[in-house]
């Protein structure tokens, strides 16, 4: 039975194939596109992390207590106006260490979610970096829709649940522990 050149449902077809319901080319793609979903998330998030990052390393002025583009300067604009102060308090104890590890934070996050090494590891660091700053840094953003880090928050969400279950060094782990086993 043809309807219009595809196989109806449930008839079968030459090869097993019976258009967009059976096990064959129609659901080949769509697998595909289910098993690499979240590829286009993770490179998203790894490179803008590794920027982030890196963005933070070299530019001096980042790093210091005080004056234009520095963290100290963006923490005092902020401090009263974050959900968490006491957080703010904390990093303006020393800003410069707290601009350290936040940098470098980003930039191991978005390298082990470009790699796919430790994902959800990786994906949790980048929820709670992105977690902080929303609680601090945007957290005055009116609507709450114009401060970025929620956004970022939201988006660690799926490859902390999934990882990164292809093109991804836990894939390649995980291939050879079966093997082996």
């Amino acid at each position: 039975m043809r309807d219009h050149g595809l196989y109806v449902r449930g008839t079968g077809g030459p090869n097993g194939w019976n258009g967009l319901n059976g096990a064959g080319r129609a659901n080949g793609i769509g697998e595909l596109a289910r098993r690499h979903a979240l590829l286009p998330l993770r490179i998203f998030l790894g490179v803008t992390f590794v920027y982030a990052g890196l963005d933070k390393l070299t530019d001096s002025s980042f790093f210091h207590a005080s004056g234009p583009g520095s963290l100290g300067e963006t923490l005092h604009a902020v401090r009263d106006s974050s959900a968490i102060p006491a957080l703010v308090d904390l990093a303006l104890k020393s800003p410069g260490g707290f601009g350290y590890a936040i940098a470098v934070g980003e930039l191991l996050v978005g390298l082990g979610t470009l790699l796919g090494l430790w994902a959800r590891i990786a994906a949790l660091g980048g929820a709670l970096i992105s977690l902080s700053l929303w609680l601090t840094v945007s957290w005055q953003a009116d609507p709450y829709y114009l401060g970025n880090d929620l956004a970022y928050l939201a988006a660690w969400l799926p490859l902390l649940l999934a990882g990164a279950p292809t093109f991804s060094a836990d894939a390649l782990l995980a291939s050879r522990r079966r093997r082996i086993m």
